[in-house]
């Protein structure tokens, strides 16, 4: 089951917010903070999970009361062009003992994409993470970030440390990359041969014939699966590409220590052994954050968590111990 929340993020963009598995047993007959639509299943085009099979869905428009269940919060934030759905094994996971919730970021899966280039700022990402957690009542949560919303839960972090007891930096770099990454992703978008006529094909393509895959790798194949979307002409990404380069303009150029060393909570940084953030750059964000941790997953590469999901599980698990339940 996976039980969608509709939030409203910084300037007024409606985000959608998951929860993967049984949401806290609370009765909430009586509460208008967290009635519940049960009239059927939502997104039945939608592909959660295995680029082709479909959850069912619940659907409440507005947050559940601050604390529900008693259950400490944990919000998962997935990377550029990702979505909330690749978390659904780690949010399941946690969902034993936290109260575990993934969110669509704007201009990402099924939360709203902004056409106008204003809109996919650093900040607007922040906030709506900000909004989010005080929306949801998660605060003071644990976040656990992938990529670019690795580089959003730290930044909300040295923001808003009354609302983070705990980070996970999942492969994020802190360095700047610079104008030539810029330009590679750009030319990367335009060698996509979209629509692509079937799943198989966008399975194959990103998990073997794309010019960036150095070996098959099946599970890249499936994470970019489960961001596309049938339409009449084929299968195209649920996000505009154009805004993916907007959003990643706004930090590519940019280094970002300073803001790393204004974190204050425990930090685990975890990096894939074949990723994109280097052992040396990756101890170096430990050092310099004030309680930071290392760990790292073998046979992994960028997308640690869904390449690798049970060790990525057995490297976050001490982790999260230490902070308690509290």
């Amino acid at each position: 089951m996976a039980r969608r929340i509709d939030v409203t993020g910084a300037g007024g963009v409606r985000l959608a917010a998951w929860e993967f598995g049984d949401p806290p047993k609370t009765d909430r007959t009586h509460d208008t903070q967290g009635t519940q639509d049960t009239q059927g299943t939502l997104d039945t085009q939608d592909t959660h999970g295995t680029g082709g099979t479909h959850d069912a869905f619940d659907h409440a428009s507005v947050a559940p009361a601050s604390g529900a269940g008693g259950l400490p919060g944990v919000l998962l934030l997935h990377g550029l062009m990702g979505r909330a759905s690749h978390w659904a094994p780690t949010a399941r996971w946690l969902s034993a003992r936290h109260r575990a919730v993934a969110l669509d970021q704007r201009g990402h899966g099924r939360s709203d994409k902004p056409p106008q280039a204003a809109a996919y700022t650093r900040e607007a990402y922040v906030g709506d993470v900000e909004a989010a957690l005080e929306q949801l009542g998660l605060g003071p949560a644990v976040l656990i970030g992938h990529a670019m919303g690795a580089l959003t839960a730290w930044q909300l972090a040295a923001k808003r440390p009354d609302l983070v007891r705990g980070l996970i930096i999942c492969d994020m770099r802190a360095s700047a990359l610079g104008a030539a990454s810029q330009h590679t992703w750009t030319e990367w978008f335009r060698a996509w041969p979209v629509p692509f006529a079937t799943l198989a094909d966008v399975r194959k393509w990103f998990g073997e014939d794309d010019p960036w895959v150095e070996r098959p790798n099946p599970a890249r194949g499936e994470f970019y699966a489960e961001v596309m979307a049938e339409s009449p002409d084929g299968w195209r990404p649920v996000f505009e590409p154009e805004q993916m380069l907007r959003s990643r303009e706004t930090w590519v150029y940019d280094a970002h220590w300073e803001e790393l060393a204004q974190v204050r909570c425990p930090t685990l940084v975890v990096r894939g052994l074949d990723g994109e953030l280097g052992r040396a750059e990756a101890q170096e964000m430990v050092r310099v954050l004030p309680h930071g941790q290392y760990a790292e997953v073998a046979d992994a590469g960028h997308l640690v968590h869904y390449d690798q999901p049970e060790a990525w599980r057995a490297a976050i698990e001490p982790f999260l111990s230490t902070l308690g339940d509290a």
